[in-house]
């Protein structure tokens, strides 16, 4: 009984949209590929890489778009490595499972249980007392219900050590961040609280150094239930980025102690913006359906253009083969 109602839980459609889903399950399959070979390869594959402060809802923004309530958080760092979520999408008739890149020929059914194996996947690596790491963990998720796309949950960005952590924690996390969102086809997720500066978010900042033009950055306001001006949402007040700004409401800890569903929190989402004298009249740039179908439609054309370019640049490496082989001689017979 229990294992039916976890399935029919599973099925539940989630937010989103599922544009180029024959085109970026490839990609992945490439992204896994390269992972296990601990390839260096040059081809650059674009990912969706998230942003953020320490507790600025980062977790909790992608755990809306994944639809799953599976990722480590507290009061201290949730996030310690570098977390890469393969979204992919099966057939209606299939059952939502997850697998692992360091545990082969394993299916985890039950979220709880991926929680506890990224808590203690990370605690392998980064210690049990708050220490970080740079060393990935690859998930995949399998279901009839997801997006077809790539997410990489990265360590929150902190300004004071604790624990394990070295006295330069900020600086290697900036580091860490940068590395991954410095790549030209990469796209940002800068996740800020509605209750913070958004002239110096962190977030803001570190991806406006990586892409000063704003054309690869989305802005996510969190928390916008809290905030206590809503004019400042508005996107004169912001600023500008190229790929514009979404709002969300996040789950709150009442929530999460009251064990509340995804499904819950994005219906209350939903109805928040839906009878919000200011949101409501911006409905296009507000919930997480809108961030996922945004996130959806520019990854698919990134992707495309990397395929571009790839074609172009392998056309040119075949061209200039012969010349290459003739460079060595005839072969002795």
């Amino acid at each position: 009984m229990v294992d039916d109602e976890r399935q029919q839980q599973q099925q539940a459609p989630l937010p989103g949209a599922s544009l180029g889903h024959n085109l970026i399950p490839l990609v992945n399959e490439l992204q896994e590929t390269l992972a296990q070979l601990g390839s260096f390869s040059s081809i650059e594959l674009p990912q969706i890489v998230a942003v953020g402060n320490q507790s600025s809802g980062k977790s909790s923004v992608l755990e809306a778009l994944v639809g799953r309530d599976f990722l480590p958080r507290g009061s201290d760092i949730g996030t310690r490595r570098p977390l890469v979520v393969h979204l992919k999408r099966k057939p209606a008739d299939h059952q939502e499972y997850a697998q692992f890149l360091h545990i082969q020929g394993r299916n985890f059914y039950d979220f709880n249980e991926i929680r506890t194996e990224i808590q203690a996947e990370t605690e392998r690596e980064a210690g049990g007392n708050k220490g970080i790491s740079d060393k990935e963990i690859h998930l995949k998720i399998f279901s009839p219900n997801m997006l077809d796309i790539t997410l990489v949950d990265l360590p929150g960005i902190t300004k004071v050590p604790v624990g394990d952590q070295p006295s330069d924690i900020e600086a290697r996390i900036r580091t860490m961040i940068m590395s991954y969102i410095k790549n030209p086809s990469c796209l940002i997720l800068a996740v800020t609280p509605s209750t913070a500066d958004h002239a110096n978010s962190d977030a803001l900042q570190i991806a406006g150094v990586a892409d000063p033009d704003g054309y690869r950055t989305i802005g996510v306001i969190t928390k916008l239930d809290i905030m206590y001006n809503a004019g400042k949402f508005m996107p004169h007040r912001l600023i500008p980025l190229r790929l514009g700004y979404v709002g969300v409401v996040n789950r709150s800890q009442e929530d999460i102690t009251l064990n509340r569903t995804i499904e819950y929190a994005l219906a209350a989402e939903e109805e928040f913006f839906r009878s919000h004298p200011v949101y409501s009249q911006i409905a296009d740039r507000c919930g997480v359906p809108q961030l996922g179908k945004k996130l959806n439609q520019i990854l698919v054309h990134c992707i495309n253009t990397v395929l571009l370019g790839l074609e172009s640049r392998i056309g040119a490496t075949s061209d200039s083969l012969p010349e290459e082989l003739a460079g060595y001689g005839e072969i002795a017979h």
